[in-house]
């Protein structure tokens, strides 16, 4: 009898999480050996589950020239004994050995397990679970984004996993960022060195095989791969899986003269996420980067999963234009920025996009569901830099860079804070909400990017709240508070901002989302440290947020702080 122990089956040894051991039949009664090395590296996966079926990942380290035959087992329960699907695929160089399967046939709500084998050599396991058919049992996220690999450590995922492994989490949803495309020198590179995590390759990803490359390193990381194990995952890519500031037509970090066309390149950035991460290919027809998709969470919620990159986005715009020109010019430069920013055709979306977004709100309110829930890349309310000169003491503020001192006069010439989020998108973010009020739609909106902590409420220009907003702190990736350490950021960004209720600079972690009937609830978890491997995790903030009388949500309420969680 082949077993697979804890350590193998579930990949959870190194972090000790505790599960039931998976044991498999014997493979050698069904499987002849492949006659190639074989192992499994990068762990298991799965994803985009519905109500009956999930998507299953792995990718085989192999030797061998040609096609690898990959057969996947799903079980009721984590010996084994009771398997309720089978099945074959195979992969190869063309894919760069990762394996995608849509399990199906599956029952809804139900927790699942699964395996690979190739020949006679099993994969760690995972553990998975459909979406609920119907009712409006309580439903919890792990949300996460921004987790750049020389930054620090992957505590936050390690954290996610002991609670997914007690039965605690019932998804994750990954708001991008997922990795980073900087070489050894980039963003990140100096801390990298400081403790010896520096991204492989060691030159900006531009190619396939450096996409490919980079995601492997990524998921070779035993926290993350023991995160990944624990329940499914809903993905949704931001700029760093292609390059910084990524839109339709090109990207900041992208020079064409020594890199390339931006074509070649995004279709390069597209097809390696698409073979390494646990999502669904996009419907046929459809371009390979529109990855939108939704999901029904029994009667409780819909998820859209929102592509806000490489699709509909207009072109990005920056503040170098108001900050270069003449002091003498400079009113005609604010002026001529704000035509562009405030164009009636400017797009974060795309119309298809925005149209089935209008389209989805209005099916989910229609079938009762009682929360629309939206998997967003960036900040959507309206945000103003505060102003830093008034804010901090004379001694703290003259420890503020000179560019972080000019990027924060912003807010005298009236623009919101970040021209890459859909402060940038005024129109665009004020046809989503007219799309939420037209279906009388409870949005929750949850948002990444930033590498800091939110709580905001979202109003349209009218002055009405159309939702709520819950936006994750980094995995790793630094936050304003690496850069200024003043204590002060966290309460000068919402006393400056009507919309914003909590900011946090400083913490790295993730949010834990949980829909109920009653109320929707945002718990902001921060880990100690990212530098070392060692931690303890706490609750930094507690929000919920309600049914309003009229149908709508209400305003965010604070119930929590600072409660000491768990160490690890």
């Amino acid at each position: 009898m082949t077993r697979l122990t804890r350590r193998g089956a579930l990949g959870f040894g190194a972090a000790g999480f505790g599960l039931a051991a998976c044991a498999t039949p014997d493979p050698a009664a069904s499987e002849a050996d492949f006659g190639h090395k074989v192992t499994f590296e990068h762990g298991v996966a799965s994803g985009d589950p519905t109500q009956t079926s999930v998507l299953l990942w792995t990718r085989v380290t192999t030797d061998a020239p040609g096609a690898v035959p990959v057969t996947w087992i799903v079980a009721r329960d984590p010996a084994f004994k009771q398997v309720v699907k089978r099945g074959t695929t195979s992969t190869g160089p063309e894919r760069d050995h990762t394996v995608k399967v849509d399990a199906d046939g599956l029952e809804a709500g139900q927790l699942y397990y699964y395996y690979f084998l190739v020949g006679r050599t099993p994969s760690p396991g995972g553990a998975t679970r459909t979406l609920p058919a119907g009712g409006m049992a309580d439903y919890r996220m792990a949300v996460v984004s921004c987790s750049n690999w020389p930054f620090g450590f992957f505590n936050a995922y390690r954290e996610i996993a002991k609670r997914g492994a007690a039965g605690g989490i019932d998804a994750v949803i990954h708001l991008g960022d997922y990795i980073y495309e900087y070489g050894v020198n980039g963003y990140g590179g100096a801390v990298g060195k400081e403790i010896g995590r520096n991204h492989v390759p060691s030159h900006e990803i531009v190619k396939l095989a450096d996409y490919r490359a980079r995601h492997a390193q990524y998921k070779s990381d035993k926290d993350l791969q023991a995160a990944h194990a624990i329940a499914p995952w809903f993905c949704t890519w931001d700029d760093h899986e292609s390059t910084n500031n990524s839109y339709r037509d090109g990207a900041e970090n992208h020079q064409v003269e020594t890199e390339g066309g931006w074509t070649e390149r995004k279709a390069a950035a597209v097809q390696a996420y698409l073979e390494w991460m646990p999502v669904r290919d996009p419907v046929a027809g459809r371009a390979r980067e529109a990855i939108w998709r939704k999901f029904e969470i029994g009667d409780l919620a819909t998820l859209l999963l929102l592509e806000s990159r490489l699709v509909g986005r207009g072109e990005d715009l920056t503040f170098d234009e108001v900050f270069l020109a003449a002091e003498a010019d400079k009113p005609a430069a604010v002026t001529a920025l704000k035509a562009k920013v405030n164009d009636p055709n400017r797009s974060m979306l795309g119309p298809e996009q925005e149209a089935w977004v209008a389209e989805e709100l209005k099916k989910s309110t229609a079938a009762g569901k009682k929360w629309q829930v939206l998997g967003n890349q960036v900040t959507m309310a309206k945000v103003k830099i505060p102003d830093l000169e008034k804010g901090l003491p004379p001694e703290k503020y003259a420890q503020v860079s000179a560019g972080t001192k000019r990027f924060y006069t912003t807010q005298r010439y009236g623009f919101e804070w970040n021209l890459d989020a859909w402060s940038g998108f005024p129109a665009a973010r004020e046809r989503l909400y007219k799309s939420a009020k037209d279906a009388n739609a409870k949005l929750v909106v949850l948002t990444g990017d930033t590498h800091t902590a939110w709580a905001n409420e979202l109003h349209d220009a009218g002055g009405q709240r159309r939702g709520v907003e819950f936006g994750c702190t980094s995995v790793t990736s630094n936050g304003a508070g690496d850069s200024m350490p003043f204590e002060e950021l966290n309460w000068l960004m919402p006393e400056a901002n009507d919309e914003v209720l909590y900011y946090n600079a400083f913490s790295k972690g993730f949010t834990i989302l949980t829909l109920s009937a009653a109320q929707v609830e945002a718990e902001f978890i921060r880990v100690s440290s990212v530098r070392t491997p060692s931690y303890y995790a706490s609750t930094d903030a507690h929000f919920v947020a309600r049914e309003s009388e009229i149908g709508g949500i209400s305003g965010l309420r604070r119930i929590m702080a600072n409660a000491n969680v768990t160490g690890g």
